[in-house]
């Protein structure tokens, strides 16, 4: 059967979708919403609200679409899913109840204790009088809160002490910076270890996990500056078989909590992990496929991904096997000045038209006016090296991320560098 495509989103993340989806022989009519200059090349990029349920739902009925597959996780949020399947519309994303897992810190929390998932010890404040008498009553020690609601990545603050805490409390929920994401905050123990991106294709009964990867959240070399969306990522990451069975024993025990909660789940489930002495401990869900993660992962992949998406949201997910390239894959973020806070926008990119040896890119935030790039977000390119090994991959990336030059651009030198991440994790 021939499918005719929706795909949600404009960043590097959906540019990357939109490239492996573009490449199936199963593929009939392809669009994506917005999407972007580099999109349109693989997609016809259409412009409406994707964040109005009833918008979509137009789009897809007029345009006898067969599969929606959501990119960001606002119109999860929004009920989107929800919308489509009112109309039989296949949709490779989770409803809006279920997607609180992301949408909602304090409901997923409750939801890992609930289900003995294991993950920090915490506890969930309405109000910044509650988080100030609560951390005056408590012992010193590292913290860190979370803003509650979907602030884009950037709502979790490391806080050395309790002052620091208190400090973060006081941005989310009184100065408001990421709005009413900050209403509720999660303040939680501070677990130490290596971190580890997982991601798996769920249609609530079976699962199929993708190449584990490792995301590098902070702005800086050597985890240093303020949480971004990320700034790079690699995989796949090497860990032992023992943890390779407690991570499916968590997967395991979310879609049993998902069945239990009768939450229609049909879409990619991400677990952000902490590597503790303890174990894996889930720091947070995500309810779509991760960015950067993304970038690095879907170049390793040998099989069609579209045929994996449409079994998902059929809920034919059992029995199928992912192939996967014996290949490691670097990706570095190069990102606009200022970036994440006031950024700087409409530079002019050179580069993009020189030969990548080893090297693909994918758009994050560009535009083309008059056959010229420039930048128009604050991650503006991911640059992805894949090798045969990590050192060659790092080799292809960052030499196509020197290559391509704008104003102000920023980038990590050490995505994917720490000795640690090379050993096999036990």
């Amino acid at each position: 059967m021939k499918l005719n495509v929706l795909v949600l989103g404009s960043g590097g993340r959906e540019h990357a979708l939109c490239d492996k989806i573009s490449r199936s022989p199963r593929l009939e009519k392809f669009f994506c919403a917005p999407g972007s200059s580099a999109i349109s090349r693989l997609a016809r990029c259409v412009h409406f609200d994707i964040l109005n349920p009833a918008t979509v739902l137009e789009f897809a009925v007029k345009n006898k679409i067969n599969l929606v597959v959501v990119g960001p996780e606002v119109p999860l949020a929004a009920g989107v899913s929800d919308a489509l399947g009112k109309r039989k519309i296949a949709c490779f994303g989770p409803t809006r109840r279920a997607a609180r897992l992301e949408s909602s810190k304090a409901f997923a929390k409750e939801f890992m204790k609930k289900y003995e998932i294991p993950t920090a010890h915490f506890r969930a404040f309405q109000s910044f009088s509650s988080v100030s008498r609560y951390l005056s009553q408590i012992t010193e020690r590292p913290l860190v809160v979370k803003a509650s609601g979907l602030a884009g990545g950037k709502g979790v603050f490391v806080c050395e002490n309790k002052r620091a805490a208190l400090l973060a409390a006081k941005k989310l929920m009184e100065e408001r910076i990421f709005k009413d994401a900050g209403d509720k905050v999660v303040i939680e123990e501070c677990l130490t270890g290596p971190e580890l991106s997982v991601m798996g294709l769920t249609d609530g009964r079976s699962f199929v996990l993708l190449p584990l990867s490792r995301d590098h959240k902070r702005l800086k070399d050597r985890d240093l500056g303020p949480n971004t969306g990320g700034m790079g990522a690699f995989a796949p990451v090497s860990v032992s078989t023992k943890i390779k069975e407690e991570i499916e024993k968590i997967f395991k025990k979310t879609l049993t909590g998902i069945r239990r909660e009768k939450m229609n789940y049909r879409g990619l489930l991400y677990c952000g992990l902490m590597l503790t002495e303890d174990g894996p401990k889930v720091l947070e869900f995500n309810c779509r496929f991760g960015d950067p993660e993304t970038q690095a992962v879907l170049p390793l992949m040998d099989s069609d991904l579209l045929p994996f998406l449409w079994a998902t949201s059929q809920k034919k997910l059992k029995g199928l096997k992912l192939k996967v390239r014996k290949k490691t894959s670097v990706c570095v973020n190069l990102v606009s000045e200022g970036y994440p806070e006031k950024i700087k926008i409409g530079r002019r990119i050179s580069g993009l038209e020189k030969k990548h040896e080893g090297a693909q890119i994918f758009h994050c935030g560009t535009v083309l006016e008059n056959g010229e790039w420039k930048s128009a977000g604050g991650r503006v390119l991911s640059v992805v090296g894949v090798g045969s090994n990590l050192k060659d991959a790092r080799q292809k990336a960052y030499g196509g991320a020197d290559a391509i030059l704008f104003q102000g651009r920023a980038f990590r030198r050490d995505i994917a560098k720490e000795r640690i991440f090379r050993q096999k994790l036990k």
